[in-house]
């Protein structure tokens, strides 16, 4: 299938925690091989996921195949596929390969296709879902037979590399204009890398855009850094990707700037800060206030043994108890006087 071309111009994306990326220009023909490159937590799967359609950049504009970004996000989608980005394509170490090629296939046929496909004949279908499949996993490299168990195989059985070339495949199935491969050096030997990147040039000549992330791009691909002196903001989730952050646009902005001048701050004088604001506090009270500065403090009322508020508490006890008891007698008399004029009632 025919690729398509891809540029961006002052592309970037900003979410809670800064820029992820910024200031991206990518020119790039159809059948083009694109390496985002950059170090780990500097934006480069989120540039790839916005090049995809799945995110919506803030900054810039970008066009997928006469589709501009990011107001047309589902046109890009519907001519992009991913594979081997985590939390988005991840593989079900439960499922054999098998089950993971049909289970996509019959989505691609339900979701993918028009729906007059759909009303093919039963043999028809199955033939269309068969062909599909073998020639996704003849361009992703994967030969179902020489796995243990062949098609049988688990998931959680394969190795690094079978597995990534697993999910090429997954994506190659719904024959995608547009291919996004994620974080190919990922516990990868330098050989394994080798054949990665010899399958996704092989898939590029075959006419598919290819955009791959990776920490280095190597000779002969289209390379778009994410910027390496991005300065970085820790996530509150280790595991999660860390936002890179343009410190110009931080410091410009209303909402964090008091956090950037603390920072900024000496130590010495982040260490005094307390005592001056405690010391505008008594200024201001003293100002504004007409009561005496020696505030009378309540008795307390709870403390150990011989203790004044254990003694005022105990003789607040003691009262109490005293009138409980005298309030008792009283209507006990009251309700005496009520039963002997009842008494004199009936006699008379």
């Amino acid at each position: 299938m025919d690729g398509v071309g891809v540029t961006a111009d002052g592309f970037g994306l900003r979410g809670p925690r800064g820029w992820a990326f910024r200031g991206i220009g990518v020119d790039a023909e159809p059948g083009s091989l694109i390496a985002v490159e950059g170090p780990s937590g500097s934006g480069r799967t989120s540039l790839l996921l916005a090049l995809t359609g799945r995110m919506k950049a803030t900054e810039g504009t970008a066009t997928v195949g006469g589709a501009r970004l990011p107001k047309q996000l589902a046109a890009v989608r519907r001519v992009a596929a991913l594979a081997h980005v985590a939390g988005v394509t991840d593989l079900d170490p439960a499922l054999t390969v098998g089950e993971h090629l049909r289970e996509r296939a019959l989505l691609e046929r339900r979701f993918g296709g028009p729906v007059r496909e759909l009303l093919r004949p039963g043999a028809e279908r199955a033939a269309e879902v068969g062909l599909r499949i073998d020639t996704a996993l003849a361009a992703a490299g994967l030969d179902r037979e020489a796995l243990p168990k062949g098609p049988r195989t688990a998931v959680r059985d394969l190795e690094r590399l079978e597995a990534l070339r697993l999910s090429v495949a997954l994506a190659l199935i719904g024959r995608p204009r547009l291919l996004g491969v994620d974080d190919i050096d990922l516990k990868l030997t330098d050989p394994e890398r080798a054949e990665v990147w010899t399958l996704l040039r092989s898939l590029a000549e075959a006419g598919t855009t290819v955009v791959a992330v990776c920490g280095e791009a190597p000779e002969g691909t289209v390379a778009v850094s994410t910027g390496p002196e991005a300065t970085l903001i820790a996530p509150s989730d280790p595991g999660e990707p860390i936002a890179p952050i343009d410190r110009e646009a931080v410091v410009g902005s209303p909402a964090r700037q008091d956090t950037v001048e603390a920072a900024d701050e000496p130590a010495g004088e982040s260490a005094e800060q307390p005592d001056k604001s405690a010391e505008r506090a008594r200024t201001t009270g003293s100002e504004t206030s007409t009561e005496p500065t020696g505030a009378i403090e309540p008795a307390t009322t709870t403390g150990p043994i011989g203790t004044p508020g254990a003694t005022e508490a105990t003789e607040a006890t003691e009262a109490t108890e005293a009138t409980e008891a005298t309030e008792a007698e009283q209507g006990t008399a009251q309700e005496e006087e009520k039963a002997d004029a009842i008494a004199e009632t009936r006699r008379a």
